[in-house]
């Protein structure tokens, strides 16, 4: 049997102090490992065999010291299975002395995820064995840091027809994920003023500022950004999500999407569109992207999180030309390029037409959860933002207690005030309730306990 063992392979590193003797200072080091949690519940140890091989003592001593570690209920050992670390008592390792653990939430409707439960795994399979059976074998290797050409060349298709974005494929860079573009961007401008929508995410102002650059506040009204208060701010660039603004849910009106690009024309300056879940419209056709009326002063930034998934960490930029060497070489000195395999498969997906069927899909999926959040809440109850995304913004008068209430039934709900730039009294207050991110079998309880918690009962 150890024989079996012995050819199994496992890798253990110790050093044992043989000071106190061999025996003693084995056992010793593999106490020391299973307390510090460096071998886990679970873990099958080598053969003594092979342990005594390769720590240079006897098989003897090898086998003296796991009988012990048995006998103290650190290790288990199973004829025919071979020697593994116990499962031990929880130790103050785990957390600190009455170091209270945060629960999660038993009701999430929290925004800024999609229902990752939607995730097209087996066309997302399907579209990986494509890829790695026909991956050449340099795509295993150190790549461009755009990315991959075949889904750099898929996103400049798919982004010019569904998006309305120019996108030719040297202007791409793939990136994993939006925050990694944001900061890119930043590093590039060498820090200076950026204006960001207020109210906005939070961390992304200060992904802005781990950058170097200076935050100021850009207003949103019922028409999205006010473009006119740049003209005089100083600001180098823009950060805004003209399709469906985050957290209010306004679309960015006509003229102020012209005021914005005459302003980046003027004072060359850069916009940088966050295409925020800008697939998702309900009302008519998504809204097209920015980009398309200034492709030279605009940096599109969109990402497959709402779409797919977060886990994937895939998202693109679409850069004007003279932006394009400098993110490239930024990008190459933050982690040389993307993880590759998973860029091949959403090429194969786009270029199959698989993505834009499962939007289709999503589209229809969310729709009816808005429809739903709607019929739940009522025409008296103020609502605003819902003609696309996934999530809406719901108008109350004491946001902090209702908060408490939906906390004390179980249910998270975004908070409006968490997103102004300068929190304050005289700010509107509301709910930013994100109707993508619950499971499907959720979703309906989820809205019942919302229903409630803003009845007051």
């Amino acid at each position: 049997m150890d024989d079996f063992w012995s050819g199994v392979g496992v890798d253990l590193h110790l050093e044992p102090d043989v000071a106190a003797g061999r025996r003693a200072g084995l056992e010793r080091a593999l106490r020391d490992a299973v307390r510090e949690g460096r071998l886990a519940p679970g873990t099958r140890l080598p053969a003594t065999r092979r342990l005594a091989a390769e720590l240079g003592v006897s098989r003897g001593t090898a086998k003296a010291a796991y009988d012990q570690l048995v006998a103290e209920g650190y290790l288990t050992a199973r004829q025919g299975s071979g020697t593994e670390v116990a499962l031990l008592p929880a130790t103050s390792l785990e957390a600190p002395e009455g170091a209270a653990r945060a629960r999660p939430p038993r009701l999430d409707l929290r925004p800024g995820s999609p229902d990752v439960g939607s995730f097209p795994a087996a066309a997302w399979l399907r579209a990986l064995r494509r890829a790695v059976a026909t991956a050449p074998s340099s795509a295993y290797g150190y790549g461009d840091p755009r990315g991959r050409i075949e889904l750099r060349t898929a996103l400049s298709g798919y982004l010019g027809r569904a998006r309305g974005v120019i996108a030719p494929p040297e202007r791409i860079v793939i990136t994993s994920g939006y925050v990694q573009g944001l900061a890119l961007l930043t590093r590039v401008l060498g820090g200076g003023v950026v204006a960001m929508e207020d109210p906005g995410l939070p961390f992304h102002r200060d992904v802005v500022r781990r950058g170097g650059g200076t935050v100021v506040p850009l207003p949103v009204d019922e028409r999205g950004a006010r473009a006119a208060e740049l003209a005089d701010g100083g600001a180098r660039a823009a950060v805004v999500t003209p399709a469906h603004q985050y957290p209010t849910g306004v679309t960015l009106h006509p003229r102020r999407r012209r005021a914005l690009t005459d302003w980046a024309r003027a004072h060359g300056a850069l916009i940088v569109e966050d295409d925020y879940d800008g697939e998702f419209r309900y009302d008519r056709q998504p809204v097209g992207a920015l980009q398309g009326m200034a492709p030279g002063h605009v940096a599109y930034l969109g990402t497959a999180s709402k779409t797919l998934g977060p886990a994937l960490r895939l998202g693109w930029m679409v850069l004007p030309p003279h932006l394009v060497d400098a993110v490239t070489d930024a990008k190459l000195h933050t982690d040389h390029h993307t993880e590759v395999i998973g860029q091949l498969a959403l090429a194969e997906m786009i270029t199959g037409h698989a993505y834009d069927r499962h939007v289709r899909a999503c589209r229809l999926r969310y729709r009816r959860r808005r429809d739903q959040l709607l019929d739940r809440l009522g025409a008296s109850r103020s609502v605003r933002g819902i003609a696309a995304g996934l999530h809406a913004l719901v108008e109350v008068a004491d946001e902090a207690e209702t908060v408490a209430r939906a906390q004390a039934l179980g249910l998270a709900v975004g908070r409006l005030g968490d997103h102004w730039h300068t929190p304050g009294v005289d700010r509107p207050q509301g709910l930013v309730v994100g109707y993508g991110t619950p499971r499907e079998r959720a979703y309906p309880e989820a809205l019942e306990v919302l229903g409630r918690v803003l009845e007051g009962t």
